[in-house]
């Protein structure tokens, strides 16, 4: 049976044949089911796909773009590389593991890459293209007219969103935005256009905004200190964790409540994220002996257990820290699981506290590079682009 999506739409007797071929065509590969930008397998002739041991396939676009991206690519992580830029730059984009072609058919190429989506269990994923120009030196005045026209914004603003697919904790679904909604942005309205990214339907990811912010500073940094290539319609891919390590309730008055679950890491079941099952052992952790019967119970009517596995503790909702706000575990005995204490257990939360050092799971990288050409000099409109960016997240974050 051909994965979903693989059987195009024909005449009847075509049909089978047509997925027949798709099935022999992928051996064992799928389209990458969380895309969201570029071109889409099915819908276009060049498609990302996912290998089944867990790398992405970028088909390689026709001449001169996708030669040229496969040099770049082979030239960044050669092993003979001794360019301490080039070295450095190999941290900020997906690993590279060579090309890759269906049996028997050596001449449909595709560029391996690290798929830097699978270590997140609800990935949060935003492609926003970087630049004032996303045409190179080479395009032609039509193409340049076409470019322009798509978003005459560009060169302002200095990047695009070309799509997003975000995690909703309320609904437990995800809501995604293409290329349209990216150029309906305006200077005034870009900022809230790049927040929607963060906002989990509960609350705005702080935590996510900032991690980001340091990450394209890192790009940034490179691209102070290189003056080799000049890069076009190359964009950053944002990933951050959506489930994290809250899960957000909405409770019988309508509140709003957070609770933390399973720290990444421990999941106990196979969780499957873009068709890879992702298993992971869990930890035996110690539990402290102030945890006791009436906890247990009051994370039981939340419906959601809190792991026996860490040190749970109740908090009122609302407050921003822990301390000062937790019920002390006596008073908690005193009272009983009746309908009045139900009542009071509405604007309570479970959480499991978690190693502060470690903060968000987020991921920033550079990708598609069909359109990078040596130069002279420094990259002002990729570092313009990306200085515009900077300042809206820190708006974003501080407001």
């Amino acid at each position: 049976m051909a994965a979903p999506g693989l059987i195009h739409r024909s005449n009847p007797g075509g049909e089978s044949q047509s997925a027949e071929k798709g099935e022999r065509l992928l051996n064992g590969c799928v389209p990458l089911s969380h895309q969201v930008a570029g071109h889409m397998y099915g819908k276009d002739k060049v498609g990302i796909l996912q290998h089944p041991d867990g790398t992405v396939l970028k088909q390689l676009q026709p001449p001169p773009r996708g030669p040229r991206e496969l040099n770049f690519y082979s030239m960044v992580f050669s092993p003979d590389c001794t360019n301490s830029h080039l070295l450095d730059l190999q941290m900020l984009l997906p690993k590279y593991f060579g090309t890759w072609s269906p049996p028997g058919s050596t001449n449909d190429l595709y560029l391996k890459l690290e798929d830097i989506t699978r270590k997140f269990n609800k990935p949060c994923i935003m492609d926003i293209k970087i630049g004032q120009k996303s045409y190179d030196p080479f395009a032609s005045a039509e193409k340049i007219q076409q470019q322009v026209s798509k978003y005459p914004l560009m060169e302002e603003i200095g990047f695009l969103v070309l799509g997003m697919r975000v995690y909703n904790v309320l609904s437990d679904s995800y809501e995604t935005q293409n290329q349209h909604y990216g150029r309906s942005l305006t200077k005034e309205t870009v900022k809230e256009g790049v927040s929607k990214f963060f906002h989990n339907g509960a609350r705005l990811r702080n935590d996510a905004v900032s991690e980001c912010i340091r990450k394209v500073q890192n790009i940034l940094q490179w691209f102070e200190f290189q003056e080799n290539y000049h890069f076009y319609a190359s964009s950053l891919l944002f990933v951050y964790e959506g489930s994290s390590l809250h899960t957000t309730k909405r409770l019988i008055d309508g509140t709003v409540v957070e609770k933390r679950a399973v720290p990444k890491g421990q999941f106990t079941d196979g969780e499957c994220n873009n068709n890879i099952p992702m298993f992971s052992s869990v930890r035996n952790g110690e539990t402290e002996e102030a945890v006791e019967k009436d906890m247990a119970e009051i994370c039981a009517l939340q419906r959601k257990p809190c792991s026996k596995r860490h040190h749970s503790q109740v908090s009122q909702e609302g407050e921003s820290t822990d301390q000062g706000t937790l019920r002390s575990l006596n008073d908690l005995s005193h009272e009983h699981l009746n309908g009045n204490l139900v009542s009071k257990l509405e604007n309570i939360h479970c959480h499991i506290p978690t190693d502060p050092k470690e903060g968000p799971q987020v991921d920033v990288r550079m990708i598609d590079f069909a359109h990078v050409f040596p130069s002279n000099g420094k990259d002002e409109g990729y570092i313009y682009g990306l200085k515009s960016l900077i300042s809206v997240l820190q708006s974003i974050l501080h407001d």
